[in-house]
């Protein structure tokens, strides 16, 4: 299946966008177009992984319409995540929870009121790792941790969403060279047994893209810069929507924003735009 767009037009009435993307660096992304994107697209809750710049270049970037949450990597240049939304925040917190990742720039979580509901959003940007090195042993101590906060997250929010670049493609179906890729960081067995995890009837949290797409080839949503890994599709699907079930269900549709064209990319990740509507509570 391809990872060609199809572009929504308009959300449906009362729906919740969110978007996610790695800009692989704000600046070269707003560079590139992202600017023109963000504005088609009518998004509620933008999320964004290797931001890679002062929080100052953030929010004159995105401008004083967005209500702003950005963590940023202590080394210079790295990592970074942000949430970003038209509706204000009701509290957040900037990192996982482990002194380790403090100044890391990984994960960053957001509490909104959404239809007499609290939703938790949360940014996150999982290592990229390198089998066999001190970096994959981060990726798996963050993977732990990340573990632990999704059961949290699940048995004290209504509704919670974990969203960003995680860096592992879960299944075959997630990357389209997987035969190539078993013994190399985001495909190792090790990894895919997290989210194994995190799907399982014991943690409960749902991949939202994955079910709404079906048991097909992707979508894709990265690709690398080199080669024609983009115009023959030779891409991973490595950005992800989790939700915890009830917002799962929630969901109305899920779309990669694929660009045209090689040369109209704004980074070499694509946005997963998914749309949620959410009803006020019963009780």
């Amino acid at each position: 299946m391809s990872s060609a767009p199809v572009l929504i037009s308009e959300k449906a009435s009362d729906a919740l966008r969110v978007a996610t993307v790695n800009v692989n660096g704000i600046r070269a992304a707003y560079r590139r177009g992202m600017q023109e994107w963000l504005a088609d697209r009518d998004v509620d809750i933008l999320c964004l992984q290797e931001v890679r710049a002062p929080d100052t270049v953030v929010r004159d970037l995105l401008g004083d319409s967005w209500y702003i949450l950005h963590s940023e990597a202590a080394a210079k240049g790295r990592a970074g995540v942000a949430v970003a939304s038209r509706l204000e925040p009701t509290s957040t917190r900037e990192h996982i929870g482990d002194e380790y990742f403090a100044t890391a720039g990984r994960w960053v979580e957001a509490d909104f009121e959404v239809a007499g509901t609290t939703l938790t959003v949360v940014s996150a940007y999982v290592h990229s790792g390198e089998a066999g090195s001190p970096q994959q042993e981060d990726k798996y101590r963050f993977l732990e941790l990340m573990s632990s906060r999704l059961s949290e997250l699940r048995s004290t929010r209504d509704h919670a969403l974990v969203v960003g670049d995680l860096n592992v493609g879960h299944t075959t179906r997630d990357i389209k060279n997987w035969k190539g890729n078993l013994k190399k960081a985001g495909f190792l067995p090790e990894e895919r047994a997290y989210f194994d995890h995190f799907f399982s009837d014991a943690v409960g949290w749902v991949d939202v893209h994955r079910d709404l797409a079906g048991d097909v080839d992707g979508p894709y949503t990265w690709w690398s810069w080199r080669g024609k890994a983009f115009d023959n599709d030779a891409g991973w699907r490595i950005d992800y929507q989790l939700a915890t079930p009830e917002l799962a269900a929630a969901a109305l549709s899920a779309v990669v924003d694929r660009a045209p064209s090689w040369e109209s990319r704004f980074s070499d990740h694509a946005p997963l735009v998914v749309d949620y509507k959410l009803h006020e509570s019963q009780d």
